[in-house]
C-alpha cells in the first residue's frame, strides 16, 4: 500500500495556492492536515475546503506543533521562502514553493543549502511547466530540433495584479519591494529567466531595465526587461503589468542555427529553412508531469532528481539572472556573472 503523505501549508497569500491545493487533493495520497496563516479570512476559506485540518495563526506555530508533516507547501511572500524552507527542512520535510524561488539570490542559496543538508526535495512551482505547449517547446529545443539555440525571448504580461482581480492579500505584497524583490520585474521577468537558465544555464553578462511607466499608485515598477548574453546566444525576459490585452504575437519564441519555434494559440509553430511552416499540436500531458504535486510525489517516491525549470538548480540560476538584471537596472551598469 502506498504511503499517505501529510501536508502542511505555510501561508495562503499567494493566489496560486488554491489551485495547488486542488492538485494535492486529487493525488489521493496526500492528507492536507494543517495551515499556518495570520489572515482570518484566508484561514476560514481554507477551513471550508479542508474542515478536518488544524488552523494556526502563523507558519511558525504550525511547524512547531505539527511533528508528523512530510511536505510543506509554501504560499508566502517571496522574502520569507528561505526562512520557511530552513525551518521545514530542519524537521525533515520536503518543500515546494511558488515561483520565483525567493526575493534575493542570498535567500535562494539558503534554500538550496538547507534542503541539501537535510536530504529533502526542494521544488519551485512554475505554472508554465505544466502547460502542454511549453513542454513541447522544451522537448524540441533540448532535442536540437532547431539546432543550437541562438536567441530566446519570453514576455510575461497582464494589466496588473490589482486590475486583473488578484486578492488584496496577494497584490499588497507584490507591490512591496522588500517582500516581492521588485515589482513586475520579479513577478514576471522570472519566467523568462527560468527558461533561459533551463536551456543555457547562467549567462556571461546581463543588462536590465525597470520603471513605473503607467500606474498612478506606489509600486516598485510596472514594466521591466532583462537582456542576457551567452557565448553564442542572446536571451530576453520581458515583464509588464500594463498590458490590457492578450498576446498578439507568438510567445515565447526561439531562433536556432537550424530553425525557429514559437508558441501561439496553444500550438507549436516550427519553421525550417526552405520548408513551409509546421503547426504542431503538443503532446498531451502525461503522468507524472501533469502538475507540481504529482511530480514532486513521484520524485520523493522514486528518488529521481527533479528536472526542468522546477528543479532547485534551474530556479536558483534563474534567481541569479534576476539579481543581475535588477542590479543592472538600478545601477545602469552591465553585470558580469557569476555574481
Amino acid at each position: 500500500m502506498s504511503k499517505t503523505y501529510k501536508l502542511g501549508v505555510a501561508k495562503l497569500v499567494h493566489d496560486h495556492v488554491w489551485g495547488e491545493l486542488s492538485h494535492w487533493s486529487a493525488t489521493g495520497r496526500v492528507e492536507v492536515v494543517a495551515v499556518g496563516e495570520a489572515n482570518e479570512r484566508l484561514r476560514q476559506r481554507f477551513a471550508e475546503k479542508f474542515p478536518a485540518a488544524r488552523l494556526y495563526d502563523s507558519w511558525e506555530a504550525m511547524l512547531a506543533a505539527e511533528s508528523a508533516l512530510d511536505i510543506v507547501q509554501i504560499a508566502a511572500e517571496n522574502s520569507v521562502h528561505a526562512e520557511i524552507t530552513e525551518a521545514a527542512a530542519a524537521k525533515g520535510c520536503h518543500v515546494i514553493s511558488e515561483k520565483p524561488m525567493a526575493a534575493t539570490l542570498e535567500q535562494a542559496n539558503r534554500m538550496v543549502a538547507a534542503c541539501e543538508k537535510a536530504g529533502v526535495q526542494l521544488m519551485v512551482n512554475w505554472p508554465t511547466a505544466w502547460m502542454p505547449a511549453f513542454q513541447e517547446l522544451e522537448r524540441l529545443i533540448l532535442s536540437g530540433a532547431i539546432g543550437e539555440l541562438r536567441y530566446f525571448k519570453y514576455r510575461s504580461a497582464h494589466n496588473g495584479p490589482k486590475e486583473i482581480g488578484c486578492d488584496e492579500t496577494f497584490w499588497s505584497w507584490l507591490y512591496d519591494e522588500e517582500k516581492n524583490g521588485a515589482g513586475a520585474f520579479m513577478d514576471y521577468c522570472c519566467y523568462g529567466s527560468a527558461m533561459m537558465a533551463r536551456f543555457l544555464g547562467l549567462p556571461e553578462k546581463v543588462i536590465g531595465m525597470r520603471a513605473v511607466l503607467a500606474k498612478d499608485y506606489p509600486i516598485p515598477d510596472d514594466n521591466a526587461l532583462i537582456d542576457a548574453w551567452y557565448k553564442g546566444a542572446h536571451c530576453v525576459a520581458e515583464a509588464s503589468w500594463t498590458q490590457v490585452t492578450g498576446y498578439v504575437t507568438g510567445n515565447p519564441y526561439a531562433y536556432g542555427s537550424e530553425g525557429a519555434l514559437c508558441l501561439q494559440g496553444g500550438k507549436v509553430h516550427l519553421m525550417k529553412p526552405g520548408k513551409p511552416l509546421e503547426i504542431l499540436d503538443p503532446t498531451p500531458l502525461e503522468a507524472p508531469k501533469r502538475n507540481a504535486p504529482e511530480y514532486l510525489l513521484h520524485c520523493i517516491e522514486t528518488g529521481e532528481a527533479l528536472e526542468g525549470v522546477c528543479s532547485a538548480k534551474v530556479s536558483r540560476d534563474a534567481q541569479e539572472i534576476l539579481e543581475a538584471g535588477k542590479r543592472a537596472a538600478d545601477s545602469g551598469h552591465v553585470q558580469v556573472l557569476p555574481l
